[in-house]
């Protein structure tokens, strides 16, 4: 495990680049935050994170992984970036940073930077690298926030420790990760760990011998009682560490680091409106006559739904048993049939209808077991109550939740932002008449129209009011001009009139204004829709025509 510290690092003139960068960014986006460490901004350290990125973490900030991998290695750039998950189980970003002077305080400063850039908001669990220093400053940064090492460090790890053994045994690596990834409780770890190091003759080895005596703090199994959102062991493949794998190893320049990460993050934001589109745009076949995988196929995003709608599958070969009743309470033995070693128990409170599971699936990644589904179906329990059903796995993640944080940053920023939130919730929106928007040409010419009718209107509204716009904008900094004109206007209009006046003005360019991002986001959908109707077309065509000459 890395302990290196009080290194510094000297990238040359990529430096001023990215101070140039930074100021740029600031300029353009008042939603974009930067901070360096100390007075010189050409030799500290610094962290960044736009607007998109802080809008991320008020919807999905309840789980964080901070990426210091490059320490592994003298040659990579020091760079560190804070990513989560959002609701289609997708990485996002939440931050970025270079630190140049690795001293004892400087992952404490940036954890302090970042959390003071997201608002305060402390996270329910932190994944960090097993390195002294990062573990220092994430106790004393996050202390509340459950903390954990990111096993697929640890794996990487392993596979330098042992590299022989690994030579030796090629099945070694894959054994260890099923041993770790897949037991379901502590008993069938240890056992699995157990035969593993026997089987192998590595009951002496110390490299394993330490990891074992920290399995709390790597081990999923001994952290399932909070969220950390995976959802299956294959999916939690460090997917983060995208820039720390693919393009670091490399040795880029700073010019090349930041375009790459400009890149991986829109990559990140394509593919989220395009799971939206998806999710919004076709509906899952149901498998079940149950009233409940329908009321999560309206609720869940479609990735989300195709787990829940598995572990609801399987709640027919999962049987509940009632093995004990006691004060409104019901335990139940639920085991897959032939798997009844494997099996778990589930308490059930008639009183308030909820559930909890030895498994501690929802617990840990936010999705219900097939254990605590098959008692609701013993039950009778035809809905899903609305407590498992985390929003931040819903169609509907982005809208609302998000209203308070603009207020937090301050300034000139918080208009800029709100608009940010309003588009996200308005995106969510169009989306709902995607679907139709694309079933015929007649709906898109609908749409066009609106969408040109609607640039006219706010033209006109623009035209019309930019006075008392202008006015509610500087007010809050004291405008002179708003004075003069209120001096001037004085004389027309009573009090009263005059603000009615403005309410009315403000009003109509905020409706015109939520109308055109409405259209243009509905036409954007279709267009993007049209493209993926083209190509699968053309893929048709393609088919056939090598099936003619066959």
């Amino acid at each position: 495990m890395n302990n290196s510290s009080n290194r510094q690092r000297n990238l040359g003139p990529g430096v001023q680049y990215l101070l140039d960068y930074l100021k740029k960014m600031a300029a353009d986006n008042p939603g974009f935050f930067y901070a360096f460490e100390g007075d010189n901004e050409l030799c500290g350290n610094v962290f960044w994170a736009d607007a998109a990125s802080r809008s991320n973490y008020s919807y999905f900030g309840d789980t964080v992984r901070v990426d210091t991998s490059y320490r592994s290695s003298r040659s990579k750039i020091p760079f560190v970036t804070f990513t989560g998950i959002n609701h289609h189980g997708e990485p996002v970003l939440f931050g970025c940073a270079l630190l140049l002077n690795e001293l004892d305080t400087s992952f404490v400063w940036l954890l302090q930077t970042w959390l003071r850039a997201m608002s305060g908001r402390v996270p329910v669990s932190v994944t960090s690298d097993p390195d002294r220093l990062i573990q220092m400053a994430v106790a004393q940064v996050l202390p509340e926030a459950r903390n954990r090492f990111c096993r697929w460090s640890v794996f990487r790890q392993t596979q330098e420790k042992l590299g022989n053994v690994c030579r030796v045994n090629p099945s070694f690596d894959f054994e260890l990760k099923k041993c770790v990834n897949e037991a379901d409780t502590v008993e069938e770890f240890e056992s699995c760990w157990g035969s593993l190091v026997s089987r192998y003759y590595l009951m002496n080895n110390e490299w394993l011998q330490s990891l074992y005596n920290i399995r709390d703090q790597w081990v999923p199994v001994y952290s399932r009682d909070v969220f950390f959102g995976e959802l299956s062991a294959v999916d939690c493949s460090d997917a983060s560490s995208f820039l720390s794998d693919r393009f670091l190893s490399s040795s880029p320049t700073i010019q090349m680091l930041i375009k790459q990460c400009e890149k991986v993050a829109s990559s990140w934001h394509e593919k989220e409106l395009k799971d939206d589109l998806d999710t919004s745009s076709a509906k899952p076949a149901l498998k079940t006559p149950s009233p409940m995988e329908k009321q999560a196929a309206n609720h869940y995003t479609r990735r989300i739904f195709m787990k829940f709608q598995g572990e609801l599958v399987e709640t027919l070969a999962n049987p509940a048993i009632v093995v004990d009743e006691s004060g409104g309470v019901t335990t139940y033995r639920v085991a897959k049939f032939g798997e009844e070693h494997r099996a778990h128990s589930v308490r059930f409170s008639t009183f308030d209808m909820k559930a909890t599971c030895s498994c501690r699936m929802f617990e840990f990644s936010g999705i219900t077991c097939r254990h605590i589904l098959s008692v609701f179906r013993a039950k009778n329990v035809l809905m899903l109550p609305s407590e498992y059903v985390l929003k931040r796995w819903t169609r509907n993640a982005k809208t609302g939740c998000g209203e308070s944080m603009p207020s937090a940053f301050g300034g000139p920023s918080t208009y800029k932002e709100s608009q940010m939130v309003r588009h996200d919730n308005l995106r969510q929106e169009a989306l709902k008449y995607v679907e139709e928007g694309a079933k015929s040409i007649h709906v898109y010419n609908v749409a066009m129209n609106a969408l040109q009718e609607a640039s006219k209107c706010i033209a006109a509204v623009k035209n019309r009011s930019s006075g008392s716009t202008h006015c509610t904008i500087e007010a809050n900094g004291g405008n002179k001009e708003m004075d003069a004109i209120k001096n001037q206007s004085s004389s027309c209009l009573s009090r009263e009139e005059k603000e009615k006046k403005i309410q009315e003005l403000t009003a109509e360019v905020e409706q015109t204004n939520q109308r055109c991002e409405v259209y243009r986001a509905i036409l954007l959908a279709l267009f993007r829709d049209m493209e993926d109707q083209k190509l699968k077309l053309s893929v048709k065509v393609q088919n056939a025509r090598l099936s003619l000459k066959e």
